[in-house]
């Protein structure tokens, strides 16, 4: 008899007539070992060969049972990308579209069918996630300063500083409170006790001139003069910015001749809007910041003494830790023994320091200096003021 030989699931096997006897024999222990779950396909291949071959015992191997995969988890479901879509945006606010991707499925091949089973879920256990953002045009507007300050009030997350007092200092020219703008009316420069004036008012004014070092003079009188004038602008008094031009009587103040659109020279000269050239001139200055160390010129000793000689003074005159409060008085007869060689002793004279603690280290306290006449002699005495101490009271007859 021919022998035959056939493949099945990929392997080889060989029959022959001398064979069949002994392959009956093993047909019930082939019976007993368990039948594999997968059914079996038909032949591929079918050949017929008429050699001959030598006799062969061969053997059927066991079928080992393929394991079976654990149940997977059922796959996620993700909304479709058409419904995602359906969702409309306000017009107000951002316009978020997500879109899912599915993953398109491989066609299997007959090479294929025999992965394991578990394989086959790998495009359908996961999907491409893409997201996408648009930003609609036209109505969005993004927030400004002011909201988003008043949103972090709200919440409380940031500490805002107290607002900054308000200066209630005002020109004597022009009227305005508090510094003025760097290319306008500038900085306050101080005249006098409570007594301000604008660096360019005063500077602008037509009696005031500049020294090299930066002094301003004649600002006193510019003033005294200001005091009966009234501007052509504003129709208030304090006005010292007159037309350069010959016999015109217009005057301003600098911040109203600004607003009339007087004509302003590099040679500190003022042309009213009457007699200014048409168009533009070489020498027309329109920058009037000042950035260079200006101050009024001022008698300061006469300062002091108009200070001092107040009976009722609503301001309080220190330097450095020393807070001065009266200067007492000297009588002609007193002369001879209430001075010397380098300082006066006026009866009377009192004044409060800030200074070191005997009691305490790194603690200061008060003391309180006053001369006082006793025998017709001077006596200088130091009132030690502490917190929780009573008041320590020192005399001798000499300032140290």
């Amino acid at each position: 008899m021919k022998d035959i030989v056939f493949c099945s699931n990929n392997c080889f096997v060989l029959y022959s007539a001398a064979v069949q006897a002994k392959n009956s024999e093993n047909k019930e222990s082939i019976q007993s070992l368990p039948q594999s779950p997968m059914k079996e396909r038909p032949t591929k291949a079918f050949h017929q060969y008429s050699n001959n071959i030598s006799t062969l015992d061969v053997h059927c191997l066991p079928q080992l049972q393929e394991k079976v995969s654990p149940p997977s988890s059922p796959p996620i479901m993700f909304p479709p990308a058409f419904e995602a879509a359906k969702v409309e945006a306000k017009p107000d606010e951002l316009k978020v579209t997500v879109k899912l991707k599915p993953r398109l499925k491989a066609i299997h091949s007959s090479l294929e069918d025999c992965r394991p089973p578990s394989k086959k879920w790998k495009g359908m256990k996961w999907k491409k996630w893409s997201i996408q953002i648009v930003i609609p045009k036209g109505s969005f507007k993004p927030p400004c300063e002011e909201e988003i300050d008043e949103f972090l009030k709200k919440l409380g997350t940031t500490l805002k500083p107290d607002p900054v007092p308000k200066d209630y200092r005002k020109c004597c020219f022009c009227h305005e409170e508090g510094d003025g703008l760097t290319d306008g009316p500038a900085r306050l420069l101080n005249l006098d006790l409570d007594l301000w004036v604008h660096l360019n008012c005063a500077l602008w004014s037509t009696e005031v001139y500049e020294t090299q070092a930066g002094a301003l003079i004649n600002v006193e009188l510019a003033l005294r003069r200001g005091l009966q004038m009234k501007c052509m602008f504003c129709h208030k008094m304090g006005a010292t910015s007159g037309c350069h031009r010959l016999r015109c009587t217009n005057i301003y103040h600098f911040t109203c001749a600004i607003k009339a659109q007087c004509m302003f020279f590099k040679d500190k000269t003022m042309l009213c809007p009457m007699h200014k050239p048409k168009g533009t001139h070489e020498q027309e200055l329109s920058y009037f910041a000042v950035f260079r160390r200006v101050y009024v010129q001022r008698d300061e000793v006469r300062q002091i003494a108009s200070i001092v000689q107040r009976g009722e003074r609503d301001h309080t005159f220190r330097v450095g830790s020393l807070i001065f409060h009266a200067v007492g008085q000297l009588l002609p007869q007193q002369m001879q023994a209430f001075h010397s060689s380098k300082a006066l002793f006026p009866v009377g004279y009192e004044a409060s320091r800030l200074y070191w603690s005997m009691r305490y280290a790194n603690r200061r306290c008060r003391y309180l200096c006053s001369i006082e006449e006793k025998d017709g002699l001077p006596l200088f005495v130091i009132k030690v003021v502490e917190q929780g101490h009573e008041d320590l009271v020192l005399t001798d007859t000499t300032p140290k």
